[in-house]
């Protein structure tokens, strides 16, 4: 570029910031300035340094653009097929990010990015070109260790289907393991082009076919933690005593209230429990949570490990605490038979379901019988002879738990709660570990009696705060996107189906009355998947913007404070009120502290949720290869381009891929959620009811494949 390279510099920016140039490729901007070959190294980091700048982008044709000067920043979320998308920090809807603009982030990566594309009026149309990786999200990666023998250095490959490479591990870094171990391997090099990857073995999880190691595989891959340390637990030693009399004081005595917990029954930590009885018309009911925060005081280690673990995580084979046994199993947990300390919310319900007054207090209270969901069912449902005599004193109270039940519900049906009853997986392992039996988990009176109490309770509190104008922890749900559901209503006009879309507004009923309609037609799994897929996630918040799902205008997380930590944050925040601690002090301390443990236990809840996921999916991939080359009968329960997912009643569910769909070429038609052949005219449809037969089932990438053997007449 010669000598005066500097100046040079100088005209490459103002050539490519000027207002009429043109877009050009590098070859041509080279030509202009009339760069060497030499020379051309020197140009590129020009540009580069024009683009780290936000002066300028590349376009996806190869040619150079001015740019928006603006950096914005986010997290890189990679999908499975190269491409990804960036989750704004400010809640902006996220950006596409095609493969080639990827620019050598991995998922998780914290990244700044400039807009490409924006077409105005199209929200989820913007597009982005990462510029720069800030932070890695990814340091250690877990993974099945492979080395060939004659070779000395070895290979991971990922766990994270995420992680699109294989990672090199030099032969001294591999910390003894062979082939067919799953390791935690830390990260020394990202690679670049032409480079994997490279990485030292850390721990050795265990071989792939040992008992355990496939979940102990996924613990590791979310770094999710499992033991609590020996300070730690010596602490929840301390605090865990037995209720004295000086706990008592000052508190509302409830000992004599007739109480029970309804819950699982292979559940230990049970922290709500339940009171009810009529004053005339009106009912009285209480809404009893242990009392966390007396054991566990905010900032102590105790505390500091909860909120940084955020949630209680519950696997297939165990259960991940939020805090240690000796406290969620023991003197946390509302044992029958124990008194126990309590935050309780006491309402009274009028016979149309609405709480005409309330309180919430610090009590002391002792259950009388620790119930199972499936007994109280036996009793109200099945009218058992033996379970109506052994709980015979307490058949009253569950004949007025299911009587307000049905009242709650039926009110907050009307005013379009949206229910979406898809069956969750109930797993019978056996010791090792091994899967014995899948079905789908019952909803039945019992759950829904105490889900409904539980709703009740979340929003009388959240409601009374509000108009106290305190700091608080809600539990928000976002209305769901305008295109999303724009959409959803033009593809149920294909079924003579329609809603009602208001400017910029769309309300839970009519989500809600598009479900009733539904309800027992063909085209109803169809139609609630799609329902379901155009809402957003709930989430953590200090302030409140309501609950679309609900359609709550106040809700937040009050009953269940042993596994999850807004809860127990909220606990404290209603106890200094109560106590009168909330000073000017403590406001400021609840305001600057909200807004940091609602974002990370958000993201904790999230991380929970993709490894229960993780979970399930590999016990039911362990279920589904002794059934290799068997028939099920299925149901379509999603397409994409490359294929069809199918789901069996037991809730396992497999991909049909086009390469399996030989008898023709088959085409996707998103606009109407449709694979059609291109010669025989057949046709596959979401919702539709067909055989398939087992072709494999991958425990490395979990999935399980199906083909169509044949479709199931109406």
């Amino acid at each position: 570029m010669d000598k005066s390279f500097e100046k040079k510099k100088k005209v490459v920016y103002e050539l490519i910031c000027d207002s009429l140039y043109v877009p050009m490729k590098f070859k041509e901007l080279a030509m202009l300035l009339q760069v060497s070959k030499e020379q051309r190294d020197e140009l590129r980091e020009v540009l580069k340094a024009l683009e780290e700048d936000g002066k300028i982008y590349l376009s996806k044709r190869g040619k150079y653009c001015k740019g928006e000067a603006k950096h914005l920043k986010g997290t890189f979320r990679a999908s499975l097929r190269g491409f990804g998308f960036v989750v704004m920090e400010d809640g902006n809807p996220d950006v596409y990010i095609s493969e080639e603009d990827v620019n050598g982030a991995f998922d998780k990566d914290q990244v700044e990015f400039v807009i490409t594309k924006e077409n105005q009026g199209q929200r989820r149309s913007r597009e982005g070109r990462i510029v720069r990786i800030t932070a890695r999200g990814l340091t250690k990666v877990v993974g099945l260790f492979q080395k060939k023998e004659h070779l000395s250095y070895g290979f991971v490959l990922p766990d994270n289907q995420r992680f699109p490479y294989d990672i090199f591990v030099p032969a001294d870094k591999a910390k003894g393991a062979v082939s067919g171990h799953k390791v935690v391997v830390e990260l020394t090099s990202y690679g670049e082009a032409g480079r994997n990857p490279e990485g030292r073995v850390t721990e050795i999880i265990g071989h792939i076919n040992d008992p355990g190691t496939d979940i102990m595989s996924i613990v590791k891959g979310y770094d999710l933690p499992v033991e609590f340390s020996e300070k730690l637990l010596s602490q929840a030693e301390r605090v865990a005593k037995e209720v004295s009399p000086a706990d008592m004081a000052g508190r509302k005595d409830l000992r004599e209230w007739q109480m029970v917990t309804i819950d699982g029954e292979d559940a230990k930590d049970l922290d709500d429990a339940v009171s009810l009885t009529r004053e005339g018309e009106n009912y009285l009911l209480g809404v009893h949570i242990a009392d966390v925060s007396n054991y566990v005081q905010e900032n102590s280690a105790l505390d500091r490990e909860a909120r940084e673990r955020g949630t209680s995580v519950y696997l297939a084979d165990r259960v991940i605490p939020m805090l240690p046994h000796k406290l969620s199993n023991g003197i946390c947990s509302l044992n029958a038979g124990e008194d126990r300390l309590a935050l309780s919310c006491i309402m009274t319900v009028n016979p149309k379901g609405l709480v005409i007054s309330h309180e919430i207090a610090e009590t002391v209270i002792h259950v009388d019988a620790r119930m199972t969901y499936t007994s109280v069912k036996m009793i109200l449902e099945d009218k058992d002879e033996t379970e109506l005599e052994r709980y015979h004193e307490f058949v009253p109270l569950f004949q007025r738990m299911e009587e307000l039940s049905l009242i709650l519900r039926e009110r907050r049906m009307k005013r379009g709660s949206i229910d979406f009853d898809f069956p969750e997986t109930k797993m019978v392992l056996d010791e090792e570990g091994k899967p014995l039996e899948l079905r789908p988990y019952e909803r039945n009176v019992a759950t829904k009696l105490i889900e409904d109490f539980m709703l009740l309770a979340n929003e009388t509190v959240a409601e009374d705060y509000y108009w106290q104008e305190l700091p608080f922890v809600y539990r928000t749900h976002e209305p769901p996107d305008e295109e999303k559901i724009r959409t959803l209503a033009t593809f149920i006009n294909n079924f003579g189906y329609s809603m009602h879309i208001g400017v910029n507004e769309i309300r839970p009923k009519e989500i809600q009355k598009l479900l009733a309609k539904v309800e027992d037609t063909p085209e109803e799994a169809l139609i609630c998947r799609l329902a379901l897929r155009s809402m957003k996630q709930a989430r953590y918040m200090p302030e409140n913007i309501g609950h679309f799902g609900l359609a709550a205008n106040y809700y937040t997380h009050f009953t269940s404070p042993i596994r999850r930590y807004p809860d127990l944050q909220i606990h404290r925040i209603i106890k200094d009120n109560l106590r009168g601690r909330m000073n000017e002090e403590k406001l400021a301390h609840y305001q600057k502290l909200l807004p940091e443990v609602t974002k990370h236990s958000s993201e904790m809840e999230r991380r929970a949720e993709e490894a229960e996921r993780e979970t399930v999916k590999l016990k039911k991939v362990e279920y589904m290869r002794q059934y290799i080359g068997e028939e099920f009968e299925g149901v379509i329960s999603g397409m994409t381009k490359w294929g069809m997912y199918v789901e069996l009643p037991n809730t396992v569910e497999g991909m049909v891929h086009v390469t399996n769909m030989t008898d023709d070429h088959y085409d996707y038609y998103e606009d109407r959620y449709e694979m059609a052949g291109e010669h025989t005219g057949k046709a596959y449809k979401l919702g539709q009811k067909v055989r398939v037969r087992v072709l494999d089932a991958n425990r490395m990438l979990r999935t399980i494949d199906f083909e169509i053997v044949d479709v199931i007449a109406e």
